[in-house]
C-alpha cells in the first residue's frame, strides 16, 4: 500500500536553493532543479505568488529595496542564486547589500552565486581574454555592478563555508525568451553600426546559462570569477546580417558612431561602444560543463 510519508520527508530532506530575481533565467534553472531540490523564489511582486507555485517554487514576498522584509532569509537556504538586477540608479549596489545582510544573520550558505555583466570590463578594443582581466566599468550600471560582485566575495571571505561564483553574463539571447530574438529586432529595421566602428558582441543561450547556473551552485570553486558566454565571436554588425539572411528579411541599416551618439541613450551606447572577445575556458575546467548552443549560429537555426 502506497504511503505518502516517505515521499514528503524526502521532499524536505532535498537540497534547498532560494532564487532571488526569478526571472526568466532563474524559471530556467528552476525547472533543472524541479525534482531533485526543494525550491524557493524571493519576490517584490504578491501577483506572482500563484504563478511560482505553479511552477512549485516556494514563494517569498519581500522587496530587496526594504531590508525589513527580508528576516526571514537567514539560514533559509544553503545555496543562493541570485540573479536581481541592482537599483537604477546610485554608485552602489544597495540590493546585493541589503541581501548579504540579511544571509549573513545566519550561517549555512554553501554556495552562492550571483549573476553579473560583461559591462564591468568596459570597452576592451576587441581584445580576447580571460577572467583575470582587471575590471573598468564605464557606465552607472555597470559600476553598480562591480560594487555589487565586491559585496558578494566579501561575503565569501567572510563566511569561509560559502563558496562564491561570479557569473559574468552578456547579452542573453533565446527563441522563445521574451524580447530575446534577435529576428525581431531585424524585423523593426533597427540599425548597425559600419564596419569600421563595429564592436565584437558576446552571446550565452537562456537555456545554457541556466545550466551554468545550476553547473556554479554545485561545483563552482571559491571566489571564481567565470565568464557566461559562447564561443560566437562576431561583430555586432555581421551578426544581425546573418540573423536577417537566416530569416528572409531585410539586412538592417548602417550608420556611423557619431550618428549613434546623437540618438541612443547612454545605456544604448555602452552596448555600441564597447568590444571585447570573452575566453570561457573555465566553463570546462571548473564546471565541466559543454555548451549546448557554442555559438549563436547552432542557438538560433533550431528556431
Amino acid at each position: 500500500m502506497y504511503n505518502p510519508q516517505p515521499s514528503r520527508l524526502s521532499q524536505f530532506k532535498r537540497p534547498r536553493v532560494l532564487i532571488v530575481g526569478c526571472g526568466d533565467v532563474g524559471q530556467r534553472a528552476a525547472r533543472l532543479l524541479r525534482g531533485t531540490c526543494r525550491l524557493l523564489a524571493l519576490t517584490s511582486q504578491p501577483d506572482r505568488v500563484s504563478a511560482l507555485r505553479a511552477q512549485g517554487i516556494v514563494p517569498l514576498v519581500g522587496n530587496l529595496d526594504q531590508p525589513a522584509t527580508l528576516a526571514r532569509l537567514s539560514g533559509l537556504a544553503p545555496y543562493v542564486l541570485h540573479l536581481a538586477p541592482p537599483p537604477n540608479t546610485g554608485g552602489t549596489d544597495t540590493r546585493t547589500a541589503h541581501l548579504m545582510q540579511a544571509l549573513g544573520r545566519r550561517a549555512g550558505v554553501r554556495s552562492l552565486v550571483y549573476g553579473s555583466t560583461t559591462g564591468v570590463y568596459g570597452d576592451a578594443h576587441g581584445a580576447r581574454f580571460d577572467e583575470t582581466r582587471g575590471v573598468n566599468p564605464t557606465t552607472p550600471r555597470a559600476r553598480r555592478r562591480v560594487d555589487a560582485e565586491a559585496r558578494v566575495r566579501w561575503f565569501g571571505r567572510q563566511h569561509p563555508g560559502t563558496r562564491v561564483s561570479v557569473l559574468r553574463i552578456p547579452g542573453i539571447y533565446a527563441p522563445d525568451r521574451e524580447g530575446g530574438h534577435p529576428r525581431d529586432r531585424v524585423a523593426k529595421g533597427s540599425p548597425v553600426l559600419v564596419a569600421q566602428d563595429d564592436v565584437y558582441t558576446n552571446h550565452i543561450h537562456a537555456d545554457d546559462l541556466a545550466r551554468i547556473c545550476v553547473a556554479a551552485l554545485w561545483r563552482g570553486k571559491p571566489g571564481r570569477v567565470l565568464h557566461a558566454s559562447d564561443h560566437t565571436e562576431m561583430r555586432m554588425g555581421d551578426y544581425f546580417d546573418w540573423v536577417a539572411d537566416r530569416y528572409g528579411l531585410p539586412r538592417p541599416p548602417r550608420i556611423t558612431l557619431d550618428e549613434a551618439r546623437r540618438t541612443m541613450t547612454v545605456m544604448q551606447l555602452s552596448f555600441w561602444s564597447e568590444s571585447r572577445r570573452l575566453m570561457n575556458d573555465r566553463l570546462w575546467a571548473d564546471l565541466r560543463l559543454s555548451l549546448r548552443y557554442p555559438t549563436v549560429k547552432e542557438g538560433l537555426n533550431l528556431a
